[in-house]
């Protein structure tokens, strides 16, 4: 089986014995050149579409307008565009129309000098028209050529240019980031869906809170998360909160939150997204009452915004609503531990109370009893903290007298209750809880 470097010098070979100009080009050179692992290899070509299509068994014509085209070798797809220039770009993100060009043209309307490297494995020859590699040594983000053109060609590239800073480590050049202070308002002309994603590739990039802060200082987070922005300045106790306000807590969050699936860092981000609007200031005392139901409300509306999925957006919004739960957990009774340790959203609710307490007073108690619950209460084949099978089913209530109707769920609510508390452990002592406590004329 090929590993994705010997599929891409396969392509290589094929179309450089077919007489044409090819390269791997872009992000994968640039990561090669870092040393970090490859996720994916495009390639730059002169052959069009339509003779690749010719060359290989296996071709899908994904942007044929673009001379983009997607080639099957084993089990690796490979991007494979011919070298063009770009028209006029009309709407601050597409180009009005595409032409064939040189590898020289190609370079030119790339977004950063680093992203405009090309690499020939062939020869081990890297190609460099913009002086990206001088960059990569400076750990520095540059346009190729005049910022604000790159700019106001497509504003995607402004948070591709944060994203591309706080996931390498490195610092954008005076005038790139002048030219992405005085555009960040074009980042409306992107659609939420790119907006989106490319938020989510920052949160759950290597480094968060500085992309979060770059989006910040550069004016582009007012534009895409005015609710973010309003954490600045609200005060909270400093008996709970030595860390400092809202925002540079949530920032600390993100630094803190381990594993960071889609789902988490955004809820991470948002879970005291409530608390501007429920500040509260009495006899000297800072409160939030009630911030994790206003927030996850307000979450409701982002991951709207943004369109996220129907699914995503409720896990979302449970986690926010959920993360304050952790508070009273010592107390609560078996059924009430139980029913919280079966959400669909716990492992997600543990990281970002762990990250929320480690970025805030640090007592991990809380965490360490949830944790203890979910290890005696796993199941062993699902590997999940879910609740035992139920002891009486709507069949049953129906088969003692009950009418299917709204009391079903009360009484079946309240046996599962009882089976949970330890009070009731087979289907016989739930019947005989029903009959005694719900007699067959009752209804709600």
């Amino acid at each position: 089986m090929k590993d994705l470097n010997s599929a891409a010098f396969e392509l290589v070979t094929v179309l450089r014995d077919a007489g044409h100009e090819v390269w791997q080009v872009g992000g994968c050179v640039r990561d090669r050149l870092l040393g970090h692992e490859l996720k994916d290899i495009d390639i730059a070509t002169d052959a069009r579409p339509e003779k690749v299509a010719v060359l290989f068994e296996d071709v899908r014509l994904v942007g044929a307008g673009f001379g983009v085209c997607l080639v099957r070798l084993g089990t690796w797809t490979l991007e494979v565009a011919t070298f063009r220039k770009d028209g006029r770009y009309i709407d601050h993100r597409h180009p009005e129309n595409v032409e064939y060009g040189t590898l020289e043209e190609d370079a030119r309307r790339r977004d950063f000098t680093i992203n405009a490297l090309y690499y020939d494995p062939v020869d081990d020859v890297v190609r460099d028209l913009t002086d990206g590699r001088a960059d990569l040594e400076a750990k520095r983000i540059r346009t190729v050529g005049e910022p604000a053109k790159r700019f106001n060609e497509d504003a995607l590239r402004l948070l591709r240019a944060v994203r591309f800073a706080a996931g390498l480590g490195f610092e954008i050049e005076p005038d790139t980031w002048s030219a992405m202070c005085q555009l960040a308002s074009t980042i409306r002309h992107i659609s939420p869906e790119r907006q989106r994603d490319e938020l989510t590739r920052m949160l759950t990039g290597p480094d968060p809170s500085r992309a979060f802060r770059l989006l910040d200082e550069s004016g582009l987070l007012v534009e895409l998360l005015p609710e973010v922005v309003a954490l600045h300045g609200v005060e909270q106790g400093k008996r709970f909160h030595p860390e400092g306000d809202v925002f540079e807590h949530t920032m600390l969050c993100l630094e803190n939150l381990e594993n960071r699936s889609t789902v988490r860092a955004w809820a991470m981000l948002l879970h005291d997204i409530g608390k501007p609007r429920t500040f509260q200031r009495r006899e000297g005392r800072i409160t939030f009452y009630q911030h994790e139901h206003v927030g996850a409300e307000m979450a409701g509306e982002i991951c709207r915004r943004f369109r996220f999925s129907s699914e995503e957006t409720r896990r979302i919004c449970d986690i926010v609503s959920r993360h304050m739960k952790f508070i009273n957990t010592a107390g609560w009774k078996a059924s009430t531990l139980r029913r919280f340790i079966a959400a669909d959203t716990i492992e997600d609710d543990l990281a970002v109370h762990r990250a929320d307490v480690l970025s805030s007073h640090g007592m991990l108690s809380a965490w360490e009893h949830i944790t203890r619950a979910m290890q005696r209460h796993r199941d062993p084949e699902s590997g999940r903290s879910g609740l035992p099978a139920p002891l009486v089913t709507g069949d049953d209530l129906l088969a003692v007298g009950y009418k299917p109707g709204p009391i079903f769920k009360t009484i079946l609510d309240r046996v599962q209750e009882e089976q949970l508390d330890g009070n009731i452990s087979n289907r016989e002592e739930a019947l005989e809880f029903v009959r005694s406590h719900f007699p067959p004329e009752a209804r709600l």
